[in-house]
């Protein structure tokens, strides 16, 4: 068995790229809950109510939507010498140092074989809360309003080749593999990744839509799952397009529903409850195309906009 890697500690967060910025802002702030930590000339940066750190999402103006890019906080700074060099050696492409923002320092940037920007960093800034933002227990990072997300939980990407996103990971991250489908024809349709003792902190999918470089979503998650329940009356409430759900996936078991943000990005709330990888010796579980037919949890069928959306849409 290989020896597990402890070098990142957890998804930090996502670079969300739109081309509807003040429609996209004011979605994730008022309807979607994510608060505002500050602003510069092209970003606004976001968290959820329980996150340390001042941002999860960075939503950026941009004349595209889709992923800018993908952040991991690495556990020590002496982890992050030893992950830039195990970067450098594996052959993947290197984009190198950046200074950083007004959510981090320093940061190593480095590139999937399919066009995602992935960047390292340990150098954080925390979040401190001011007003009415101070919460009323000590042991929550800001204050509770209504029904919000309560943390980033994971993102979904996707790919030409999941089993070279695989060795990716594997490599440059040092990531375990929970969940995994394999195809009649041999190769992977999708596989789970984590770093830490989350079920998974990044899904990857086979690209069907043709395209390179592109986000299927982002997600957040909830404490429970009559959260999610509330957010699809908010969404309704406010016009928003729910894609596919409420319901429960097959794949990790989680309680999810999706919706397509104002510029297009897909967004999902979902619950995982307690489950939680401890297991060291853990085997992926394998789930084949004859499980995948059978649909989702409790058998709501996989809509075809889920297999084909993505961001950016083929072609821009």
């Amino acid at each position: 068995m290989q020896e597990p890697c402890h070098d990142v500690a957890h998804l930090g967060h996502v670079e969300m790229l739109t081309d509807k910025f003040e429609e996209s802002l004011d979605f994730f702030t008022r309807v979607y809950g994510l608060k505002l930590s500050g602003r510069d000339d092209t970003s606004a940066y976001l968290r959820a109510w329980d996150e340390y750190e001042f941002c999860s999402l960075k939503l950026t103006r941009s004349h595209r939507t889709g992923v800018g890019h993908v952040a991991y906080r690495v556990s020590s700074p002496q982890a992050l010498e030893r992950r830039v060099k195990a970067i450098e050696a594996s052959g993947y492409t290197v984009h190198g140092w950046i200074d950083g923002d007004l959510g981090h320092g320093r940061a190593f940037r480095f590139e999937d074989p399919f066009g995602h920007v992935f960047e390292l960093y340990w150098d954080t800034v925390k979040y401190r809360p001011g007003g009415a933002d101070v919460p009323a227990l000590k042991n929550t990072a800001s204050a509770f309003t209504g029904a919000a997300p309560r943390r980033i939980d994971h993102l979904n990407l996707l790919s030409s080749d999941v089993t070279e996103f695989r060795r990716f990971m594997e490599t440059c991250l040092g990531s375990r593999v929970t969940e995994i489908i394999q195809l009649d024809n041999g190769r992977l349709g999708g596989c789970w990744f984590t770093v830490n003792n989350k079920t998974y902190d990044l899904a990857c999918t086979e690209e069907h839509g043709g395209g390179v470089g592109r986000l299927h979503h982002v997600t957040y998650a909830t404490d429970q799952r009559e959260d999610i329940l509330r957010a699809a009356d908010i969404f309704l409430q406010n016009g928003v397009h729910i894609e596919t759900g409420p319901h429960k996936h097959a794949v990790q078991g989680t309680f999810f529903l999706y919706v397509w943000e104002p510029a297009g990005n897909r967004v999902e709330l979902a619950n995982a409850g307690a489950r939680l990888i401890l297991q060291p010796d853990w085997e992926p579980v394998v789930w084949t195309e004859a499980d995948r037919r059978k649909g989702q949890a409790w058998g709501l069928k996989t809509i075809e906009s889920f297999h084909t959306h993505g961001t950016p849409p083929v072609g821009e």
